[in-house]
């Protein structure tokens, strides 16, 4: 093991000073790719240095100091890597802002964090800013820096500067003095805040320092053999997203590797295919994604082809079920079909999704089913789930290779503790834990029991293998006593194509009963196929026929539940839940108390209870 890796394992780095390293290191060597008008554009580690320098120079230039704040508003591209390491390396932190946040919660973390700059992507991040100084004042925010001018050249505000006029100011910066700054900064000081998604009550932004993300990330890195320059990632998702900056901005400093800037997300499909990376984090919605385009696409064949592939599928899924259910393997003979089949029909299926280079695929940011896992486990291409949570830097639990049963997520990374607490509630600690949330002492001192940060997950464990069985606060109890976790039922129904979203009710009730939300592509193309007339997603929920499928795949998801915990009635949401309507968090969480008190016209109706 390297003196470098030894390092990081024990956090003994800062992300300036891997940058530094690798920079020297390997100058002439690819950092990063960026799609410009269909053409992947190269940027090297001697140039990603180099713009880190310039930027904080012209930061220091524009007031810039340790201990201040640095927000940045947009989609993953180089400008945020640079934006962000350039705050770091002064001694300050970086605060990210969703990208779809509407302007009343960007202010709130605007005014919250103090943040003195703020870099916008783009014109409409930009405009969102000058929405809250217009009304909320923002009095600590001195300078907007906005990095694509196109659509500004008439405006003339004095806080407004453009991001290669900052770059500009660096120009002829003192490296010596750069980079004996950056040897100078402590592991332990905060690298970044990150703010809670906000399902309930409003964000925290929690401090994470360099040790913290060092530390959880390494760890996942090591654990799955990536101990150099071996990894390419593609950067999709924002990256004010703890997950994406674990993967693509510090595994990426840990490795010298390459990170890959996806157009948008609705594209990653298609800059998988042309990247074909080494290692992959996939929130739920895009694996299930990757899943219906798959399935959509084999489905476009004849029918005898069609009928030939369902089997085949099956007959995969049951065996590669086996590989990770305790207890259970698959005979010799199913072995080796399976072992024929990945390496000869799937691997045409892996090479679409983009997928066929990857010595690790991992799942997190949210619960998947892990009937979804195992449909790509049986096409050859094992997907390792990761939990954790913003205060653990991201990752705190890991599934490994022998470490990977269905429904788990596997086992502690090496230097965290975890125990479940009296009532199952899953508690951790160790040196990858947050330094607390910001200006929020009484948030902080609830977080911890006895020095153990509460999840406000409940979870079992068996075999050194944790699985969580839901969010404590989502827990249902019916009004004849009996326990319900939610979760598991709506992974069951949003296995069906046909249910993009399902929140399950009944606390205090006494029947469950769901919010369904369809799959408008997928179940368009169903009611195309059966002839049937419809403009609109409201229209389409309204078919009866669409009505009647839902019902089906209702009653297949019952099928695996007692009695008591199957959904009794549902009601077809008439739209798509929506980040923009307080229906969903900017990680697509729902918040199951607005869904309630929106949607309540529509719950009394199954209870028979008056609005």
């Amino acid at each position: 093991m390297s003196d470098l890796v030894e390092n990081l394992l024990s956090g003994e780095n800062t992300l300036p000073q891997l940058l530094l390293h690798w920079a020297h290191e390997q100058p002439h060597a690819l950092a990063f790719r960026e799609k410009d008008l269909g053409i992947w554009r190269r940027i090297t580690w001697g140039t990603y240095l180099e713009n880190v320098r310039y930027f904080a120079s012209g930061l220091e230039e524009l007031g810039f100091r340790s201990g201040d704040r640095l927000a940045i508003a947009g989609e993953g591209i180089p400008e945020w890597m640079y934006a962000d390491i350039a705050a770091q390396s002064l001694g300050g932190t970086c605060v990210g802002l969703y990208p779809t946040s509407p302007w009343q919660e960007l202010s709130y973390i605007l005014r919250h964090s103090r943040a003195r700059v703020v870099v916008c992507a783009d014109q409409e991040q930009t405009d969102k800013v000058l929405d809250a100084m217009e009304h909320d004042g923002l009095p600590d925010l001195d300078w907007i820096v906005c990095v694509d001018p196109k659509g500004m050249r008439h405006y003339n505000h004095a806080k407004i500067v453009f991001f290669k006029d900052v770059l500009e100011r660096g120009h002829g910066a003192d490296s010596v003095r750069f980079e004996r700054n950056i040897k100078a900064l402590s592991p332990d000081q905060p690298a970044i805040v990150v703010y809670t998604s906000g399902t309930t009550g409003a964000p925290k932004g929690a401090l994470l320092t360099h040790r913290n993300l060092l530390i959880a990330s390494q760890s996942v890195l090591s654990a799955h053999g990536y101990d150099g320059r071996t990894h390419e990632t593609v950067c999709y998702l924002p990256l004010c997203h703890v997950a994406e900056r674990s993967f693509s901005t510090v595994m990426h400093l840990c490795c010298g590797s390459v990170v890959n800037f996806a157009e948008s997300v609705d594209t990653v499909s298609a800059d998988l295919r042309e990247i074909a990376p080494t290692i992959f984090l996939g929130v739920p919605r895009i694996w299930e994604k990757l899943q219906q385009t798959i399935l959509i696409k084999l489905r476009e064949s004849y029918a005898i082809n069609q009928w030939i592939v369902d089997r085949t599928i099956a007959y995969a899924m049951r065996n590669a079920r086996k590989e990770i259910v305790p207890g259970e393997r698959p005979g010799a003979i199913d072995r080796a079909a399976l072992w024929l089949l990945r390496k000869v029909v799937f691997r045409n299926l892996r090479r679409f999704a983009g997928l066929h280079r990857c010595r690790a695929c991992f799942c997190g940011a949210a619960a998947v089913s892990p009937e979804v896992l195992l449909f790509f486990r049986a096409m050859g291409l094992p997907i390792f789930q990761l939990y954790g949570m913003t205060e653990t830097a991201a990752v705190a639990i890991q599934q490994i290779p022998g470490k990977e049963s269905f429904g788990g997520v596997g086992v502690p990374i090496p230097s965290m503790q975890v125990k479940l607490g009296p009532d199952g509630e899953l508690m951790m600690r160790g040196p990858s834990i947050f330094a607390g949330y910001l200006d929020a002492p009484e948030a902080t001192e609830n977080a911890f029991a006895d020095g153990w940060l509460t999840s406000g997950d409940i979870a079992s464990v068996d075999d050194g293998e944790y699985r969580i069985v839901d969010r404590k606060k989502d827990l249902i109890v019916t009004s004849g006593g009996k326990n319900i976790a939610p979760s598991e039922l709506e992974h069951a129904l949003k296995e069906s194509p046909y249910v993009r979203e399902a929140i399950v009710l009944g606390d205090g009730r006494n029947f469950v009963s769901a919010l369904l939300q369809i799959d408008h592509d997928v179940v368009a193309k169903w009611a195309q196929e059966q002839q049937l007339s419809f403009t609109t997603f409201r229209s389409l929920t309204a078919l009866p026929e669409v009505l009647k499928l839902i019902d089906g795949a209702v009653n297949e998801a019952n099928a695996r539940f007692a009695r008591v915990a199957q959904v009794r009635k549902f009601v077809l949401l008439e739209k798509e839940l929506d980040h923009d309507d307080g229906e969903l968090t900017a990680t697509m969480k729902v918040r199951r108390k607005a869904i309630a008190e929106k949607y309540a016209a529509q719950i009394a109706e199954i209870y028979g209870e008056r609005a």
